[in-house]
């Protein structure tokens, strides 16, 4: 099996690097197998992440590519 583990020192919401992530505050993403670690510049910036709502953007779609009719908007 293989695991893959990315992380990630640069601070999505600020975009500032982080040199010495050790005693930074940090989520990580993913699961077992496959996972992503974030650290961020501050607590203020993790908690800013973590209130971006999750979009699901497969709900609004007329048309998939499953979709066997005529029926097609664009």
């Amino acid at each position: 099996m293989n695991i893959t583990h990315i992380i990630s020192t640069t601070d999505p919401i600020n975009g500032f690097n982080i040199i010495d992530p050790k005693n930074r505050p940090h989520v990580v993403e993913g699961d077992d197998t496959s996972d992503l670690t974030i650290y961020f510049e501050t607590k203020a910036s993790l908690q800013a992440y973590l209130d971006i709502p999750v979009e699901y953007p497969e709900q609004d779609m007329s048309a998939t590519l499953s979709n066997s009719t005529d029926n097609y908007s664009c």
